[in-house]
């Protein structure tokens, strides 16, 4: 192995008509990644991997979110179904597939405890994946916390993707998003808002060996290291004393510090100014390497070999190079301790 993939998307063959047929009506961001043959064809997905030397993947359900799709019942049947046709890949080609990372149904909680655990106690999942918001709900709601409690006793990572729609308006008055502005800049919002209210939660100071990895670099978070630094040293100081309430917080020790707590990718679409900043931010420890294929020109293809050329071109030693790669991920999942 050369490299392994920790953050690319992949739909179960049976998974998609069930999705859409559950929904009831046009998904279109869903319907757009099924049109891709490398997202439910295997044989075609193999082809495409067979390109770089030592490739492998711990792939993850494609979005949206399954409570975005359907009511607490039929999302918790969807992540039991996408749940074991990914087991089922991985069990088929382990030498490309070594692992995987569950989909849970956020809506409904008593399912997606049972399913975490299930998928990484039975089907053998890597971690699991959850999105940003759960239908707009705060990320540090005591749902989310009994995961977060949950993923830390199993001591397997939680991929964190970003989720928000084209019917969140950008400013009042309106009725959608304008020109994709929800995804191009809505989505790195929405990754560094949800890690910036689990900071404040105070989540690592719960659960000090919580894995959170953390989507596209990190977000916003690596290019706003001043204000979450010398900018917080006045944290309070902003706030009307009759809203002091808002700024309480479990978080003991110095925010910026937590932040680096969280573990990010080299998906970058392309981009190395993108993981030059994620490895100033995070350090090369924390860095891991990911391409979000298929999505991207030629079905990922460029993405991936775009992400190998950045992390070859970073200002690392050999070692650093390699564990940013594939070492920091197989350490993370327990592969090689």
């Amino acid at each position: 192995m050369t490299s392994l993939d920790i953050f690319c998307h992949w739909a179960p063959p049976d998974y998609g008509a069930a999705a859409l047929a559950a929904a009831g009506r046009p998904l279109r961001m869903l319907e757009r990644a099924l049109a891709m043959p490398v997202m439910t064809d295997l044989d075609a997905r193999l082809r495409l991997m067979d390109r770089f030397p030592g490739y492998c993947q711990t792939p993850c359900l494609v979005s949206p979110p399954l409570e975005a799709i359907a009511g607490p019942e039929q999302a918790a049947e969807l992540a039991r179904r996408a749940n074991d046709g990914m087991a089922a890949m991985a069990a088929r080609h382990p030498d490309r597939f070594p692992g995987f990372f569950a989909s849970l149904a956020l809506n409904h909680p008593e399912a997606m405890l049972a399913e975490a655990r299930r998928a990484v106690t039975e089907l053998g999942a890597c971690g699991v994946q959850i999105f940003t918001s759960m239908n707009g709900a705060a990320i540090d709601t005591p749902a989310f916390m009994e995961l977060f409690a949950l993923m830390a006793e199993l001591d397997r990572p939680i991929l964190l993707h970003p989720t928000l729609g084209l019917d969140t308006p950008d400013y009042a008055g309106e009725t959608y998003s304008k020109y994709e502005l929800w995804w191009t800049l809505g989505w790195p919002y929405e990754t560094s808002k949800a890690m910036y209210r689990l900071v404040f939660a105070g989540v690592f100071d719960r659960w000090p060996n919580l894995k959170i990895i953390t989507h596209h670099g990190g977000g916003l978070i690596p290019m706003v290291e001043g204000r979450l630094g010398a900018g917080l040293a006045s944290y309070g100081t902003r706030t009307p004393p009759a809203l002091r309430e808002k700024e309480n917080t479990p978080l003991r020790g110095e925010p910026l510090a937590a932040f680096r707590r969280f573990y990010t990718d080299t998906a970058t679409f392309g981009s190395a100014a993108g993981v030059e900043c994620a490895l100033r931010f995070f350090g090369p420890e924390r860095l891991l390497f990911a391409s979000d294929m298929p999505f991207g020109p030629e079905q990922g293809a460029t993405h991936i070999r775009d992400s190998i050329a950045n992390v070859s071109a970073l200002p690392l030693n050999a070692g650093e190079r390699e564990a940013v790669l594939h070492r920091n991920t197989e350490q993370l999942l327990q592969w090689r301790k």
